[in-house]
């Protein structure tokens, strides 16, 4: 099916802590152009991109000398607006989607609902502090602040896996391969029986 326009949203953000730029194209081809400041941050968007086939760039800026949460944080809210702007009027989208992914012993599922009620259930456990120099609480924080601002319900779950940077990664292809087949345009009409998704 080929669309009338380009489902795209850009959103700049700036604090007294940092300075976002984020702009998603859904019906992109899985180019990323990511600077973050922070390595294993900017590994993650870039495969959540490929995997969700969206065009990403991200651009920040933040008070890294303090620690990454600021950064790690505020992009999430960037790139959730960004989504939510892109969503548009979700005329004919699937809504729902999910995905499971194996990243060797890891194991990852994502369901979520373009649902405009925001919620995250975030069951992954047994991780350790850190991966390299990076904080795997951030992971669980990013996600949270992209699924509220970009009025999402989803559940993550890791179903199995021991080695956190296979687990982190598959958390990210999967919650991108879900909101793939969610925001895939099925239909003509609104996916809801009460004619509205705010």
């Amino acid at each position: 099916m080929e669309l009338e326009h380009v489902r795209k949203g850009r959103i700049d953000r700036s604090t007294l802590e940092t300075n976002i730029d984020v702009e998603v194209i859904l019906d992109g081809d899985g180019t990323s152009q990511v600077a973050t400041g922070i390595g294993f941050l900017d590994h993650m968007l870039t495969l959540f991109a490929k995997h969700a086939n969206f065009t990403l760039i991200v651009k920040a800026k933040g008070d890294t000398w303090i620690d990454d949460h600021h950064t790690v944080e505020d992009v999430g809210i960037t790139l959730g607006q960004a989504l939510r702007q892109a969503f548009g009027d979700k005329i004919g989208i699937q809504r729902y989607g999910h995905a499971y992914v194996p990243m060797d012993e890891a194991l990852v599922r994502t369901s979520l609902d373009v649902s405009g009620r925001p919620f995250l259930v975030y069951e992954v456990d047994g991780l350790p502090e850190k991966v390299g120099q990076f904080d795997c609480q951030l992971i669980e924080e990013f996600w949270r602040a992209v699924s509220f601002n970009a009025g999402l319900t989803v559940h993550v779950d890791k179903i199995r896996g021991k080695n956190a940077h296979h687990i982190l990664e598959a958390i990210f292809k999967s919650y991108a391969q879900a909101l793939r087949e969610a925001v895939k345009i099925t239909g003509t009409s609104l996916p809801s029986t009460k004619g509205k998704i705010e």
